[in-house]
């Protein structure tokens, strides 16, 4: 534990400069005094370190020392190459710089730890994309200037499409936004960003254009882009909440069903007798309770009473158009086409 410590307060310190002994002690989780015992062992090691009194002082190296030791464990060093795999950073056009750094990463590493850390890119692999994913929109091509303005801290003029639940328009909106950065949540990127103050999530897939306009961003003070996201998924969550839905699913069904509708699900599925299960799902919205019409027979809700009278509406008019005399054989082949899932709901 004590080399460890002293690792950790030679890398600070190389990182910060000087650093308050009171801070470190924060940080490492020790008393102050015992920030000073690890500073006179470092000194009698042979490395440059000294205290600086008064009221500004602090612990520093020597200026110019610096060393090539990573202090990475055996289970940092897996943990560094599982995050490679996880494809954010091709996404965002640093798939090749993770890859450099991480091969500068294994040359440094003790001659131990190099075996594990190898095996991990072999044994271990993330993949960040939902089921039943389609192609990604156009718009997701305008995530490299939406990262542009991210890092450069510039306002953002936006050309957005909105969902079927969105705005209620037709077409496509404009805004300008001050971005706090990017998030990426289950293989879909959104930026985080505040419209006229007020936090907003947009998916960047439904971005139809982005330009940064050159000013400088307007955040509000003391936030970042951790607290707003929080609060940004604490309200998706809570509407989530807003219409529960009862349904009994058919065990066949069920791994399809919790793919599709993962984000939806509130708790584990209950069984029901020998060949059934009781889901409860989440929707933001009663118009969402549709999406389990596609499952047909094999998934039957039971609750809420609007529910079950919103389904019965919806297969009705579904209903009507296939009996209707004059809609039938309109197709290219006069036949009805191959019947699917739909992609996974908003």
């Amino acid at each position: 534990m004590r080399a460890d410590r002293l690792l950790s307060i030679m890398l600070l310190l190389q990182t910060r400069g000087l650093v308050p002994a009171s801070e470190l002690a924060e940080r490492l989780e020790v008393s102050v005094r015992t920030v000073y015992r690890d500073v006179e062992a470092l000194s009698a090691a042979g490395v440059p370190v000294f205290a600086e009194r008064g009221r500004t002082g602090g612990i520093r190296l020597l200026p110019g020392y610096r060393t090539d030791v990573t202090g990475l464990t055996a289970d940092e060093a897996r943990a560094l190459f599982v995050l490679a795999t996880d494809g954010t950073h091709d996404a965002l056009g640093l798939g090749g710089a993770i890859g450099s750094a991480l091969r500068k990463v294994m040359a440094a590493l003790p001659a131990p730890h190099r075996p594990e850390a190898e095996r991990t890119s072999e044994r271990i692999l993330v993949d960040p994309h939902r089921w039943a994913k389609g192609p990604a929109a156009p718009g997701q091509t305008e995530l490299d200037e939406l990262q542009r303005a991210v890092f450069g801290d510039h306002r953002l003029a936006l050309t957005y499409r909105h969902g079927r639940t969105g705005s209620g328009s037709d077409g496509p909106s404009t805004y300008t936004v001050d971005p706090y950065g990017l998030v990426s949540k289950a293989g879909v990127w959104y930026l985080v960003a505040d419209l006229d103050g007020v936090p907003r999530l947009f998916r960047a897939d439904r971005v139809v254009r982005a330009a940064s306009t050159g000013e400088p961003v307007r955040r509000r003070p003391g936030l970042g882009l951790a607290g707003v996201w929080a609060g940004l998924r604490a309200q998706v969550e809570r509407q989530r909440d807003e219409v529960r839905v009862t349904a009994r699913v058919h065990r066949q069904r069920l791994d399809l069903v919790l793919r599709i509708h993962s984000s939806s699900v509130l708790a584990p599925p209950v069984p029901d007798g020998p060949s059934h299960l009781l889901v409860e799902f989440g929707f933001g919205a009663p118009a969402e309770v549709r999406t389990l019409l596609p499952f047909g027979t094999d998934v039957e809700v039971l609750a809420p009473p609007e529910a079950r009278r919103l389904l019965a509406g919806a297969a009705a008019e579904t209903l009507r158009m296939y009996t209707d005399a004059g809609g039938a054989g309109d197709g290219p082949s006069g036949s009805a086409p191959e019947a699917g899932v739909p992609d996974p709901p908003e």
